[in-house]
């Protein structure tokens, strides 16, 4: 491996690094601290949707601008937040099948929906993996648009880690500056 693709490597496991820390801040921290993650109240008072589309139902048929807008930021923010794994995914694995990548992006999100109500940490909602699922596959197939387009690996990892290197510094922001109560 030469000495511009050890780099590249290194600057886009870095940048994946700071994605999934993000991931944990904006899943896990961002509606409570640290110190109140094992707060007993606050595991008693939990939220659960087993149902498919139902919370997107209400979101969508809802008549209250205010539940309209949490909605919009609900439904676009599961989707946008998944698309860098499938897109990392398809760039950092050997096996680039669609069926595999989907696979370990839906247990990824089952993960954190069942850690978001063990904790009592928001609402854990099969629509979130539904959508979280969808950003996911969003991403493998910008990976393979990429792939068709360009016509090399090489020229897509390129691409990757200069969109990477565009949106490091707004990851970064929102990693150490922003505090997200959401």
């Amino acid at each position: 491996m030469n000495k511009r693709k050890k780099i590249e490597t290194v600057f886009l496991y870095g940048v994946f690094i700071c994605y999934i820390l993000f991931l944990i801040k904006l899943l896990f921290l961002s509606r409570v601290s640290f110190s109140t993650l094992f707060n007993k109240q606050r595991t008693l008072d939990r939220s659960m949707n087993l149902i498919p589309f139902y919370s997107i139902r209400e979101y969508i048929f809802s008549n209250s601008v205010t539940i309209k807008n949490f909605a919009f930021s609900n439904l676009v923010g599961n989707i946008i937040i998944f698309i860098p794994l499938g897109t990392y995914l398809s760039l950092f694995k050997n096996n680039k099948k669609v069926i595999t990548n989907m696979l370990f992006i839906f247990i990824v999100s089952l993960f954190i929906e069942i850690i978001q109500g063990l904790f009592g940490i928001g609402a854990s909602d099969i629509d979130d993996i539904i959508l979280n699922c969808l950003g996911g596959l969003i991403g493998i197939l910008g990976y393979k648009f990429l792939l068709f387009i360009l016509r090399d690996d090489k020229k897509v990892r390129v691409t990757i880690t200069i969109l990477s290197a565009i949106g490091l510094p707004v990851l970064l922001y929102l990693l150490l500056m922003v505090k997200l109560r959401l």
